[in-house]
């Protein structure tokens, strides 16, 4: 490993940004309703860079300071870095492409008022469809790739106009003249070295007051929302489910240039990542969410972990994602213990063949009832996660999966609609049999005015939006909902979620 000193080098600086559009994303739901994370990337990376001897980083989070984007276009001007960096990841996988927004509107004020300040985009939506984020925006260059041995190239480079330079760069897209150039995307990190390359988050670097969890997740703890950290303990996933783009930073699904053919997963070991809970236990904080695509998986990996904060004997107030088939009901004590107070299952369609259509047939013969049932009673709440407009799907089929919802009767639930997000295999599918995609990056957001899901083969865009609107309002306002919602979390919380239930989405789709 190579230890360069910063105090011997001029103009060293670099700054990770984080975007804000959350008013164009969320639309009212921003105010104080979705949740403000922790940017996990951004702060890796800035750790990353640390270890190489680069002391002069920092952090700008847009969203949790509120930032317009003129706001942070001068605030990026004022850092006056050798590399500015804006990190598009989000609170799940396919936030990328929203996030997208924030980038745009920052950019394009940034690169008028400043076209030589030195602008790269990293993240998964710029892995994905590297060439195009090239084209449309004002960027000088795009890492292909999960970042770390591409910045760390970058940086030492003293002119980052000189071509001959560039293309020394693993996994930077770059212009010579007027072309798009690329070079070989940078090997990823192996396991045994995450430690040491991504040795936790730059913890000092980002604003911790400013941080709230979403409001289901606090009825565990008083309602209370901040403060809150997320963190990843693995990274990637080894499944291939369809819709899902979490892999394209570690080379799968993307557009050109990069593709393992096999997902990749590597996890940092409990022994180390264990200090990470250390430092967010001595922040005072107890709302964290372990953000890892599949936290139950690997049972050497989260039980060790899960027995290691049981030890110190802390008291976190935990969400973390697991699949149908990798719980276990052996797990859940032990997961109960250590502050697992909600697991998030994808349970996608109550439609076997519309789940199957999608990769997660895997399943069909596990009990879904039973299973939630088991999480339940020990003590675990669930948020069960459903999606409409799958390839497979109708009116008859969604149905099926909302009345399965209301079976389950989850302590929350996220109701989707199916969306072609660059990364996963259904947008190279969409791509390829030249179907409608939404025109905007706002358009790939869940819960805003423009967003365009896909056609399913049976029904249209417009549809899915209606049933997916119609569904969430349905469960939530249920009053055999309502009741259990006040029988485990109290007449307050109840109270909270019918108050979220008359906020109402405006849609273009549908015309209000």
């Amino acid at each position: 490993m190579q230890i360069i000193d910063d105090r011997n080098i001029m103009n060293n600086r670099i700054l990770f940004v984080h975007p804000n559009a959350s008013k164009k994303i969320y639309q009212g739901l921003s105010n104080n309703l979705s949740a403000i994370e922790p940017p996990i990337w951004a702060a890796l990376l800035a750790n990353h860079m640390r270890v190489y001897g680069y002391h002069d980083v920092h952090i700008l989070d847009c969203e949790a300071e509120n930032l317009s984007a003129e706001e942070s276009a001068a605030k990026i001007n004022d850092y006056n870095a050798k590399l500015t960096v804006f990190v598009v990841y989000g609170q799940q996988p396919s936030a990328s492409s929203q996030n997208m927004q924030g980038v745009h509107d920052c950019l394009g004020i940034l690169k008028n008022n400043n076209p030589e300040l030195k602008v790269i985009i990293t993240g998964l939506y710029p892995s994905a469809v590297s060439r195009k984020t090239m084209e449309d925006e004002k960027t000088d260059f795009v890492c292909q790739g999960e970042g770390p041995k591409t910045f760390t190239s970058l940086m030492q480079i003293k002119n980052l106009e000189d071509p001959t330079e560039l293309r020394k760069v693993p996994g930077l897209w770059y212009r010579d003249d007027k072309n798009i150039c690329f070079t070989a995307p940078a090997p990823l990190i192996a396991q045994d070295d995450l430690s040491n390359e991504l040795p936790g988050m730059a913890w000092d670097l980002l604003p911790m007051d400013k941080y709230r969890t979403s409001n289901w997740h606090a009825m565990s703890n008083n309602n209370i929302t901040q403060p809150f950290a997320s963190l990843y303990t693995s990274l990637g996933c080894p499944f291939k489910c369809s819709f899902c783009c979490i892999n394209a930073p570690f080379g799968n699904n993307n557009v050109e240039n990069w593709d393992y053919g096999r997902n990749k997963f590597r996890y940092w070991d409990p022994e180390f990542i264990i200090s990470e809970f250390d430092k967010i236990q001595e922040m005072g904080i107890t709302n964290v969410k372990i953000a890892d695509e599949m936290f139950v998986l690997y049972k050497n990996h989260f039980m060790k972990l899960s027995e290691m904060i049981i030890e110190r004997e802390y008291n976190f107030n935990i969400w973390a994602y697991a699949r149908i088939d990798t719980v276990k009901k052996q797990y859940l004590d032990t997961l109960k213990k250590a502050g697992v107070n909600w697991l998030a299952l994808g349970i996608e369609s109550g439609n076997k063949v519309v789940r199957k259509d999608v990769v997660k047939g895997r399943f069909t013969e596990i009990n879904i009832v039973d299973l939630v049932r088991e999480v339940q009673d020990a003590g675990i709440n669930v948020i069960g996660n459903y999606i409409f407009g799958l390839p497979e799907d109708n009116v008859e089929t969604m149905q099926e999966t909302l009345n399965l919802a209301k079976e389950l009767n989850c302590e929350f639930s996220n109701f989707y609609c199916s969306m072609a997000y660059p990364g996963s295999k259904l947008y190279l599918n969409a791509i390829a049999e030249k179907q409608v995609l939404p025109k905007t990056y706002t358009g790939y957001s869940q819960h805003s005015y423009d967003m365009r899901p896909l056609d399913t083969n049976h029904i249209t865009a417009a549809e899915v939006v209606k049933f997916r609107d119609y569904a969430f309002h349905n469960y939530h306002e249920d009053e055999k909902y309502l009741s259990m919602v006040e029988k485990k979390f109290g007449s307050e919380t109840k109270q909270k979620m019918i108050d979220m239930c008359q906020y109402k989405l405006k849609r273009k789709l549908l015309g209000h």
